[in-house]
């Protein structure tokens, strides 16, 4: 085992293990990633591009990117309950928009995407084969456009370059064109999505990503971070394009998306594959994180939703909540947000917390809380029904790019100087969760995108578009500081010459 300087700049990766057991590959470490490779010394490209795809995995959980995308906006809150979920203010820190460039989660998104980034390259630049350089080209698109979201800068190494030198540094402008490049240079050679398992890159989702690049394009290239945005109506006829090119349909159940075995839903374009009893990919956080010790699943006591945030849902609305006899018998209470009384399984016997109290979920919530309402304030949410088979190593997949997500692209590109009509998106997803159509406005799609897309980790990047990320609101009664619209470059980072921090850190 040796180690060599191949990706400096990328510093502090946590070790990740590739998972390959076989006679004739060696374990090389570079600069913390574990890399294996051949008897001859060349990396294993398979098992890299393996690894790739299960860094989204880190998608998952309840920090780093994650919690950067959602407990940043008005969907998600970490307060601190007592002597729980303190870690030095950490989670209240990211809701209050008062991290700085020291903070655990920052630095933990800043090295899983660009560690998983520099697994793509591995296999792009040392003999994958066709259909795996394939896959690695659209992985890496991926990885970067999260990089520039949420840090407006993407190191980069030049295939060939020295591995002394410090990596290269794309800004948000040039970081977008090269994703938007790339994207566009593979699409045609990537596979049709199959039926059953959209685990796999494929054609469908390099729609979806360039989309979603297309409609940020004006927010990347800005000239301040925090706008004004200007989105050219040729780009919005890109995302429209791409949209109309994807060959999903919207899941006869808005629950489907979420209930084991989700990989049947037709309407799932990415995603990142579990099967029951494996490793689960994390999976049971969805609802650890936000469930009380004494509900089923048993949870951590964390996250809620905000008062406000909650509100935006009708009590007909049929993603707030889904219930069947089987969840009641499982679980005692409803998949979604739950508020008031809950229950054990069966659904007749009421729960009490830990210190006996009855357990009924509350709206009212502060950042500290204390007092009789420690373990129950705050409205908590599971959006993935548990498989009660297997609640630590479920089958739910973890969903990444979905066709109503899509769909209400489209709908913004419309409202944003595209061709098209709004209104009849917004009537297809409210016939499916049994509601009255969203006003065809972009107040109102934003709306909207916050009821559809809830907890799936667009929150804060449909925020910063509509111009919202910054403004007061429940529990940050305050106009943030402009420079929160990206997170600081980990300090631990700057070593590499060419990253500077971001302004205002």
């Amino acid at each position: 085992m040796k180690t060599n300087n191949i990706i400096k700049g990328f510093v502090y990766l946590s070790i990740v293990s590739l998972g390959v057991s076989c006679t004739n590959l060696d374990e090389e470490i570079l600069d913390g990633v574990a890399i294996t490779t051949n008897a001859g010394g060349t990396v294993n490209t398979s098992a890299t591009l393996v690894s790739a795809y299960e860094g989204l995995r880190d998608f998952n959980g309840q920090g780093g990117v994650y919690a950067m995308d959602e407990m940043s906006t008005d969907a998600m809150v970490g307060p601190t309950r007592g002597g729980d979920w303190d870690d030095n203010g950490a989670w209240r820190q990211i809701h209050t928009h008062t991290w700085a460039p020291d903070h655990p989660e920052v630095r933990n998104a800043w090295n899983s995407l660009l560690s998983n980034a520099y697994k793509c390259n591995l296999v792009i630049e040392n003999g994958g084969t066709a259909a795996e350089v394939i896959q690695a080209r659209f992985l890496r698109a991926w990885y970067y456009y999260n990089v520039v979201d949420l840090f407006g800068q993407v190191p980069y190494r030049p295939a060939g370059s020295p591995l002394t030198d410090d990596p290269l540094v794309w800004q948000r402008g040039e970081a977008i064109d090269f994703v938007i490049s790339e994207l566009e240079a593979v699409l045609n050679t990537l596979p049709a999505r199959v039926a059953n398992d959209a685990s796999i890159a494929n054609k469908d989702a390099a729609h979806f990503l360039l989309a979603k690049a297309y409609l940020n394009k004006g927010v990347f290239t800005a000239t301040s971070p925090a706008g004004p945005y200007t989105f050219a109506a040729a780009d919005m006829n890109k995302v429209i394009q791409n949209v109309d090119a994807i060959s999903n349909t919207l899941a006869s159940s808005y629950w489907l998306n979420f209930s084991p075995n989700n990989n049947t839903s037709s309407e799932i374009i990415f995603s990142s594959k579990n099967n029951k009893g494996g490793d689960g990919g994390n999976m049971q956080s969805k609802w650890r994180m936000s469930n009380h010790y004494n509900q089923t699943p048993d949870g951590w006591n964390g996250f809620a939703t905000v008062a406000d945030y909650y509100n935006n849902f009708t009590s007909a609305d049929g993603r707030r909540t889904y219930s069947t006899p089987s969840i009641i018998q499982n679980f005692g209470n409803p998949a979604g947000f739950l508020e008031g009384q809950m229950f054990k399984p069966g659904g007749t016997e009421a729960l009490k917390d830990r210190n006996n109290n009855p357990l009924i979920y509350t709206k009212s919530l502060t950042l500290i809380t204390s007092g009789a309402s420690l373990e129950t304030a705050g409205v908590r949410a599971f959006k993935y029904v548990p498989d009660a088979d297997n609640l630590g190593q479920p089958d739910n997949d973890l969903v990444l790019m979905r066709y109503a997500d899509a769909l209400l692209m489209k709908a913004e590109a419309i409202a944003r100087g595209g061709s098209g009509s709004v209104g009849d998106i917004m009537i297809r997803l409210a016939l499916r969760a049994g509601v009255t159509p969203a006003p065809s406005t972009l107040d109102g799609i934003y709306t909207e995108r916050g009821r559809e897309l809830w907890w799936e980790g667009w929150r804060r990047n449909d925020a910063i578009r509509f111009g919202k990320f910054l403004g007061a609101r429940d529990l940050k009664p305050y106009t943030s500081d402009v420079k929160y619209v990206l997170y600081p470059i980990p300090a631990e980072a700057l070593f590499n010459s060419n990253l500077k921090q971001n302004p205002g850190y």
